[in-house]
């Protein structure tokens, strides 16, 4: 089984970083450790529950889930967040809330896969959705449907519970050799290890007629009534109820790498990292869902609920967790102290952060490393304090309190010699002197 890889990542393909979670859908991620590679979440569309306004912090998410009413988001250290819709407690993820790879929301319920293989559920249970059925282990991937739950297994085999009016939970023989699973409103879908499609449940559409030739297919999408299949291509192929356009993919139809499927609009994630939407309509079915955020670029994993999306975007890496990226920091080893320390002296000046990624800290740092002697740091303290206070970072008496610690500045060494340059690591601790020339 290939599976697409963004190639503006520089992941090694084979890997399944984006998570397709269509409408009331989560289509699950590999059990092995997913990538680290952690994003913020963008949500657009219908907002009348909330269900776009993620929660602060919005920092390190590497999956989303998005239901009708409702919407999760996993987060790298295994913890799954969710808003929305709570009536039911459809987005209380159950404590331990940890080791989870995978999430799924349905309908008003959801479903975490847990990093040893076993599912939990949470949310609504009229129809038992939420009771994984025993023995719940060795599942691989999970997708939730309205009122019914899928469950891919290692061994190729998919298990389903919950609403069964349509059969949606009634898995076709041979129930093997799958490798992704999706469920729609009241239909699933299973993708097959050799690249074909099966479909079963409600199909008053066509919805699980797969078209010719079903083949070649690297990951599925369910909706209320279509179906989605991306290629090994790139391409992206829609089946079903067409009212909206939902099948129709835009031109060029290449270069997408995951895909979702909503009420009665489709997602597409191209490799650059832009997304592609179709099938909208018109009100009341248009909630501005394929109005994309500006700028339309970086993101990594797309999910469709019933009338609005999320979708994560790359965070640049930010080794010194100071808010400013990796690219744009001039002092990648900032300590973010709560005040300005030099030589053990705290001044009790709150230590700002610059734009540039450089405390005060670091800049006091810098005149350590520049100054001959003591003389010329304290020189150098003096011109920066001035003009943190001409720029109303300070006032005049914190900046009395930052000379008064600059003055004092290793008094040891100063007397054996009056002339004696400040030391990096006495004047500086506990921050960093700067390293660079």
């Amino acid at each position: 089984m290939r599976f697409v890889t963004p190639a503006f990542l520089g992941l090694t393909p084979g890997i399944l970083v984006t998570v397709s979670a269509v409408a009331m859908v989560g289509a699950g991620a590999a059990v092995d450790e997913a990538p680290k590679v952690g994003g913020s979440i963008v949500g657009w569309g219908y907002n009348r529950y909330d269900q776009t306004n993620v929660p602060m912090p919005n920092t390190d998410y590497i999956a989303v889930a998005a239901g009708p009413y409702h919407s999760l988001g996993l987060k790298a250290d295994g913890s799954i967040v969710g808003w929305g819709v709570n009536v039911y407690g459809g987005t209380n993820a159950p404590a331990p809330n940890s080791h989870f790879v995978a999430v799924a929301a349905g309908g008003l319920h959801s479903l975490g896969l847990k990093a040893e293989g076993s599912i939990v559920g949470w949310g609504i249970n009229n129809y038992g959705q939420t009771n994984v059925p025993t023995p719940n282990a060795d599942f691989i991937a999970v997708a939730a449907g309205w009122s019914h739950s899928l469950g891919l297994k290692a061994d190729g085999s998919i298990v389903g519970w919950g609403g069964n009016y349509h059969g949606q939970t009634n898995t076709p023989t041979p129930n093997e050799d799958f490798v992704a699973v999706a469920a729609g409103v009241v239909h699933s879908l299973g993708l097959k290890s050799d690249g074909s499609v099966v479909g079963w449940g409600d199909n008053s559409y066509g919805q699980t007629n797969v078209p010719i030739p079903n083949s070649d297919f690297v990951t599925i999408a369910a909706g209320r009534y279509h179906s989605l299949g991306l290629k090994t291509d790139g391409s992206i192929v829609g089946w079903g109820n067409n009212t909206y356009g939902q099948n129709n993919i835009p031109t060029p139809n290449s270069g997408f790498v995951a895909i979702a499927a909503g009420w009665n609009h489709s997602l597409g994630l191209k490799a650059d990292g832009s997304i592609v939407g179709w099938g909208c309509g018109y009100p009341p079915e248009n909630y501005g869902q394929c109005n994309f955020p500006s700028p339309n670029a970086d993101f990594i994993a797309v999910a469709a609920g019933g009338l609005h999306n999320l979708a994560i975007r790359l965070m640049p890496l930010d080794e010194d967790d100071d808010g400013v990226p990796d690219v744009d920091d001039e002092c990648d080893n900032s300590d973010l102290g709560s005040a300005v320390v030099i030589d053990d002296c705290d001044s009790g000046v709150a230590n700002h952060l610059f734009d540039d990624g450089c405390t005060m800290a670091d800049r006091i740092a810098a005149c350590a490393e520049g100054a001959r002697n003591h003389k010329a740091f304290k020189r150098c303290v003096k011109r920066l304090t001035k003009e943190w206070v001409r720029d109303e970072l300070i006032t005049q008496r914190e900046r009395r309190a930052i000379q008064r610690c600059a003055d004092h500045a290793n008094d040891d060494d100063d007397a054996d010699d009056g002339d004696a340059r400040p030391t990096k690591g006495a004047l500086t601790s506990p921050v960093e002197a700067l390293s660079r020339p």
